[in-house]
């Protein structure tokens, strides 16, 4: 029976992240206006839109959305979540999703949400699941690899689009994606450094 990582040392991070996201909800919509990814705001220099952008949400639904899919990836590899290394990983997970929406997707004004660093927390805890010898990591990869794959090629869902009113930033989620695993092998990479 798989038993869940409740112990606060590694749910406080996702715990923070879910407080910051629901605080930032009931502020709404001064929060959206001055936190959200705004493509001509950060051009302005309001540069904190860059990781902020990740934690306001358009609506309810997609705030739930989001807190259930932070819940599921904290029940799949949680046990990696020591507090300031997933912080960590989430901050760059959010700087790697909105510089790539910002250099790579030129027509994506405005976006907001969680799934971007999700999709890189995700890959993270994947290639994390592998390094530790867990074979659901690569099913977990290759499962991430073909969603965001057919999301490129197909476009998102209509109606996960309807619920959240806007739509879905699918490149968010392969930028998201791509920084997980390059996050992940820079560590692999300096841990394996440091001990030579």
């Amino acid at each position: 029976m798989m038993s869940l990582p409740f112990s606060l040392k590694y749910s406080a991070g996702p715990l923070f992240i879910a407080l910051c996201s629901v605080v930032a909800f009931f502020f709404e919509p001064m929060s959206g206006n001055y936190l959200a990814y705004d493509r001509y705001a950060i051009q302005g220099l309001e540069t904190w839109r860059i990781v902020s952008g990740n934690i306001v949400h358009t609506n309810g639904y997609h705030l739930l959305l989001n807190l259930a899919g932070l819940a599921l990836l904290w029940a799949l590899h949680g046990e990696h979540y020591r507090i300031g290394l997933y912080l960590k990983v989430f901050v760059w997970c959010c700087l790697g999703t909105s510089i790539g929406l910002y250099f790579f997707s030129p027509d994506l004004i405005w976006y907001a949400g969680l799934s971007g660093a999700l999709h890189g927390i995700f890959a993270w805890g994947a290639c994390v699941d592998i390094k530790e010898k867990m074979k659901s990591g690569w099913l977990l990869l290759i499962g991430l690899a073909i969603k965001v794959g057919y999301e490129q090629i197909d476009g998102s869902s209509e109606q996960v689009a309807n619920l959240i009113d806007a739509k879905v930033a699918v490149d968010a989620h392969l930028f998201g994606a791509l920084t997980g695993i390059a996050i992940f092998l820079l560590m692999f990479i300096t841990a394996k450094k440091n001990r030579n």
